[in-house]
């Protein structure tokens, strides 16, 4: 895809921020390279990981346990290659002098440039051939066109100018070359391109459905679009939702360089404030994207609802909306025996709990509106001993899953889950739901048990353990020396 790429001899200078190092391999598109790798770090977590000290002795690093990519290959034949089998670090006469240690690190910093290098390919089709396409822009209108690319060429322009910075370095040093420095000097760049892109979520997502249902022309010329060979069969939904998973994966490949460390090196240093600016971009981005659904909900509900009293304004910055059910309100007054059978009248009542408020209303014959018969504010009442849920909660042993199937939140008590997130579950209910909390940064929800799986292998959880406390460890120790 990216045709100016720098001459076979190495030498000559880059033409343009489209270029391909000699050292990057032929790229698969970026959302089977990030599966492959996804699944391979899920593999690691999950087992003791082959040839590390505890296992066996001896500092030869084997293919299988240097890169996440490591030891696969596409379900096209290409394979996924290694800092270790580039020809110049090969004939450098150096790797041997290289510790076990020393090679996983340089693969994990060599990942980290693959990856993006891949995941520009993906971006450039999602631009170039879906977005400028003719015949897609005369089918959209100009504010559908914005809302179902957002600020996609400005993600790729930023992410290109980021790949260029890691070539020249890759290229100015292959064998002991760095990457935390430079994601730290571009994660004001990301910042802004992403949280944007981001935050538009909700009316892309809108806009996609909406275009497939009252757009006669969209699925067509969709469809022909992504026919195309360059789209080896993915279809636009699985380029447009890239720049958030590249986002977190990107925080995933610092804290795995991270983690290959010495502690108190230089490396350490810059991978623990390159890892601290990822975080904090992904917790923005968390929030804004809440922020903005939250607003959105209240937004669609204050269109159904009727206030038969008093008008309640239900639109807030600092509302949200918890849990809502429907549940059976019974009339004690009018219950009936005949014969043997005792009957209880019901009704159906609409519950919906907010942070500060509980509405409890009633549909009117067949009205579409909900009319709103009880009003509870937080001072009336003590909301948080509201119980709509129903669960029944059965405690278990502290142990610790993985997520093995990206899952999205639907309530504000759930948990947003990524592939390879290691979480401690604390709760486990008896219709199939976890309350866990994520190693990585804390975070505490609920989540399906089957996006999960247990990590079964002592010497697993207690490497992921220590791997935690260790990044929680410089990461207090950095914000301490910044306050």
């Amino acid at each position: 895809m990216r045709k100016d790429s720098i001459d076979e001899d190495g030498d000559a200078p880059p033409r343009s921020s489209k270029r391909l190092s000699r050292f990057l391999p032929s790229l698969v598109l970026y959302q089977e390279y990030s599966d492959v790798a996804i699944n391979r770090e899920i593999q690691r977590q999950q087992g003791a990981e082959p040839g590390n000290d505890e296992d066996r002795g001896g500092d030869y690093a084997s293919p299988s346990n240097l890169s996440p990519s490591s030891s696969f290959r596409s379900s096209r034949g290409s394979a996924f290659s290694l800092w270790q089998d580039i020809p110049d670090v090969r004939g450098s006469g150096e790797l041997d002098n290289f510790s076990n240690e020393e090679r996983k690190l340089q693969e994990a910093k060599f990942e980290l440039v693959t990856s993006e290098a891949s995941y520009i390919r993906s971006l450039t089709i999602a631009v170039d051939h879906f977005m400028m396409s003719p015949e897609l822009t005369e089918c959209l209108g100009t504010q559908e066109r914005q809302w179902l690319f957002s600020k996609l060429p400005d993600v790729k322009d930023v992410s290109e100018k980021f790949l260029q910075d890691l070539e020249h370095r890759l290229e100015a040093d292959i064998l002991r070359f760095d990457v935390c420095d430079i994601v730290l000097e571009h994660c004001p760049a990301l910042r802004r391109v992403y949280l944007p892109y981001v935050t538009n979520q909700a009316y892309q997502e809108q806009t996609y459905q909406r275009l497939l249902q009252e757009n006669p022309r969209f699925p067509g010329i969709l469809a022909r679009l992504e026919e195309d060979p360059i789209c080896q069969r993915l279809p636009l939904t699985s380029f447009l939702i890239l720049p958030f998973q590249r986002i977190t994966r990107l925080k995933m490949l610092v804290e795995n360089i991270l983690k290959r460390t010495t502690p108190g090196s230089r490396d350490e240093d810059t991978a623990t404030k390159a890892f601290n600016e990822l975080k904090k971009i992904i917790k923005e981005c968390n929030s804004s994207v809440q922020s903005m659904k939250r607003m959105e909900e209240l937004i669609h509900l204050n269109k159904k609802i009727h206030f038969e009293g008093k008008i309640f304004p239900l639109i807030s910055q600092s509302r949200w909306l918890v849990k809502h059910g429907e549940l059976l309100e019974v009339d004690m007054q009018t219950m009936s025996i005949s014969g043997s059978k005792f009957k209880l009248p019901t009704r159906p009542v609409y519950l919906h709990l907010f942070n500060d408020c509980l509405l409890l209303s009633r549909r009117k014959d067949f009205s579409p509106f909900l009319n709103v018969l009880v009003r509870y504010k937080n001072d009336e009442q003590d909301l948080s001993k509201v119980n709509i849920s129903g669960l029944c909660c059965i405690h278990a042993d502290l142990s610790q899953v993985q997520c093995i199937k990206s899952y999205q939140a639907q309530e504000h008590d759930e948990l947003t889950l990524e592939k390879a997130d290691i979480l401690q579950a604390k709760t486990i209910t008896s219709d199939g739901w976890v309350e866990g909390i994520r190693l990585s940064d804390g975070e505490r929800g609920w989540f399906p048990k089957t996006y999960v799986e247990e990590i079964t292998s002592r010497s697993a959880r207690l490497r992921n353990l220590r791997e935690n406390i260790r990044i929680k460890c410089v990461t207090q120790k950095l914000e301490g020396e910044s306050q």
